[in-house]
């Protein structure tokens, strides 16, 4: 440190990019590097581009820009995306400081990753709108600076929107709901379909009246004695979202699908766990309650 103030000191005409180097020394350490954040699930894509400023994404998820898994598609469309199924290599490419994963994403790229010397932020819980604003504000205080603000806007604005929701849903009677699969699952407590339900005026009947717990599989023909109102369906078209069910047992025998009594939203609300979760609370109580949600 002494030969560095000496330097200081015998080199009054030094170029000013030297003097400012030397000065950062001086003042404990060269500048920090920037940072450079890439996302690796759908997630942590819409958490992030609500905290982030544009020049810390590095990357997002291979399925940023697809509407049918993301809510951010058409925010997310000017940002390079990761391969399907890439390896660290492929994520390593974007010289990331941070790497945004899930408990679900695959543990030898977690690993590799952090072998590599990359910061890993692994999230593993995300069921319940509480979990949604732990994410922003884990990923805010990863990039410091602003973001921690604008996480906390993003939550008090999210929290607002909830309250005025339950007003307009105050004394509603519930709508006792089912969301089918084709993959032999119907998600329970403990889900983010249940916390959908909780806060859009529906009764999850798998959870309520099955008890099932997590994404199980359906109880076979009992689930034909389900009072069930409404089915819960992701798509575009009501024909198309239906026509797997018409044709799958125990599905077929249920009077709701033989009826076609459902009601459609943006495929990507049934698998969203991010605060953009809100904007479904929103759509599944218009489809439910039309006259109590404009």
């Amino acid at each position: 440190m002494e030969r560095v103030r000496a330097e200081v000191k015998s080199t009054p005409c030094a170029r000013p990019a030297r003097v400012l180097a030397i000065a950062l020394l001086l003042a404990g350490g060269a500048a920090a590097a920037p940072v450079r954040v890439v996302s690796q699930t759908v997630g942590t894509d819409e958490a992030l581009l609500a905290v982030a400023r544009p020049d810390e994404i590095a990357a997002l998820s291979p399925l940023a820009h697809d509407p049918e898994f993301s809510a951010v598609a058409k925010e997310s469309a000017g940002y390079p995306v990761l391969r399907v199924g890439g390896d660290a290599e492929s994520v390593l490419r974007f010289r990331p400081t941070v790497v945004l994963c899930a408990d679900y994403s695959r543990i030898e790229l977690v690993s590799q990753l952090r072998t590599a010397g990359v910061r890993v932020l692994v999230f593993d819980r995300y069921a319940t709108l509480a979990d949604a604003y732990d994410m922003l504000r884990r990923i805010a205080a990863e990039l410091g600076g602003g973001a921690p603000a604008r996480a906390s806007a993003v939550i008090a604005d999210c929290q607002r929107r909830v309250a005025a929701l339950q007003r307009r849903l105050a004394g509603v009677k519930p709508v006792r709901v089912l969301t089918p699969s084709t993959y032999g699952l119907v998600p329970g407590e403990g889900t983010t379909f249940e916390d959908l339900c909780e806060h859009a005026g529906a009764i999850n009947l798998a959870a309520s009246l099955g008890h099932l717990r997590g994404n199980a599989p359906p109880p076979g023909e009992q689930l034909l004695t389900w009072p069930v109102d409404k089915l819960v369906l992701g798509g575009s078209s009501m024909a198309a979202s239906l026509a797997p069910f018409r044709a799958l047992p125990p599905y077929a025998y249920m009077a709701s699908v033989r009826e076609g009594r459902a009601v459609l939203l943006p495929p990507w609300v049934l698998g969203c766990v991010s605060y953009r979760r809100v904007d479904g609370y929103y759509f599944l109580a218009r489809a439910l309650h039309p006259g109590r949600v404009p």
